[in-house]
């Protein structure tokens, strides 16, 4: 009964890409708990707090029907005032809310031109909604304003739709921004910005590196929860009107249970420390330059300039290797191979958190160094 799934199961296997669940170990270079806040004692008091104040765990039903809760509201005013939008939507994750925006929002008619390395959830997002759809160089800005031009002139006739992200995941650089939103202008575009990797961490206050064009008509950005915020969620922030339609239309929002009342009120604390209290994206800053400094000394690599460093092998099992052998000296790294990233690109992906200080980071990029030559 189960003979294909055996039979691409042993394929994943012979290529190097079989995954599996493992149990933490070893110092944190893979987390996305970028200020370390996950298990930090503020959140820890804001989750006994809210307990303490009858606030549930569950919600216990969609948001249209009993599942809406005061701190649902309460997060979102918060985290629309945070952030400069108008208004926020708060999804379970993400991916979900990725998932609800392209789903959704695109019209048929209309045109989506993404960057062709935009989260899994953009795409998945795409194949279900309703627009045609179409991919450009990554960070190339004159490829999204090309591929529009193309499309005007070939009778395109409904909205474009510019889909980017801040800081990428798995190479840790970012685009023009200023330079999609001249694009955006230029054509009557509307733009989304997924700020997943940014949030808590970089701009003012770490709300994101397109903050100060939050609150345009024609911005969307993604925020999630589950990375410096050191929770759980994803929030949309947008114009009323989009938010009042993704409500409405938004199949991800309307027949899913509601995220936990008690985890939205932990994210209100975890906002406001991001808000009121610089001190963890400082430190975090003058991580990620020791850090460069080191890759260079001891590698001889150059650094991305954020906390996601990607150490690109090539060869999937080859990463494979390296990572095992980084673990077996203490260190929590995992190879990303295909399809997470392009073919021929395997690598290591080192996230510099708040988990770890300057000592860890040096001991580490002494063990990688070794490791290259062995394998050179």
């Amino acid at each position: 009964m189960h003979e294909k799934f055996e039979a691409d199961l042993n394929d994943l296997a012979g290529r190097g890409r079989l995954r599996s669940l493992r149990a933490r170990a070893g110092t944190d270079f893979t987390s996305n708990d970028y200020l370390g806040l996950a298990e930090s004692e503020e959140l820890k008091r804001a989750a006994s707090d809210a307990i303490a104040r009858g606030v549930p765990v569950g919600a216990g039903g969609s948001r249209l029907l009993r599942g809406n809760h005061d701190e649902h509201e309460a997060l979102e005013r918060e985290a629309a005032a945070y952030f400069g939008a108008e208004t926020a939507l708060y999804f379970g994750g993400g991916y979900v809310a990725n998932f609800a925006i392209f789903s959704t929002l695109p019209q048929r008619g209309d045109l989506v031109v993404h960057d062709e390395l935009v989260h899994a959830s953009v795409h998945e997002g795409l194949r279900s909604g309703r627009t045609e759809h179409v991919a450009v160089a990554h960070n190339n800005v004159d490829a999204f304003d090309a591929a529009i031009v193309r499309w005007r002139s070939a009778g395109g006739k409904g909205t474009p739709w510019i889909s980017a992200e801040s800081l990428y995941s798995m190479d840790g650089d970012s685009p023009d921004i200023a330079g999609l939103f001249d694009v955006a202008n230029r054509h009557d575009a509307m733009i989304v910005i997924d700020e997943a990797h940014a949030t808590g961490v970089l701009g003012p206050q770490g709300r994101g590196l397109a903050a100060r064009f939050e609150g345009r008509e024609n911005v969307i950005t993604l925020h999630t929860c589950g990375k410096a915020l050191g929770t759980v969620g994803g929030f949309i922030l947008a114009p009323r009107v989009i938010r009042d339609f993704l409500v409405n239309r938004a199949r991800p929002f309307i027949f899913a249970t509601a995220p936990s009342p008690l985890t939205a009120a932990i994210t209100r604390a975890a906002i406001e420390m991001s808000r009121t209290d610089p001190e963890r994206r400082e430190r975090l800053a003058r991580l990620v330059r020791f850090s460069g400094e080191k890759l260079r000394q001891r590698c001889g690599i150059a650094p991305s300039g954020s906390q996601i460093i990607p150490i690109v092998i090539g060869a999937d099992r080859a990463a494979v290797a390296v990572a095992a052998s980084l673990q077996e000296r203490g260190f929590d790294i995992r190879a990303i191979r295909p399809p997470t990233v392009p073919e021929g690109t395997a690598r290591l992906r080192i996230a510099l958190t708040l988990n770890v200080d300057e000592a860890a980071v040096a001991e580490l990029f002494e063990a990688l160094a070794e490791d290259m030559r062995k394998a050179a």
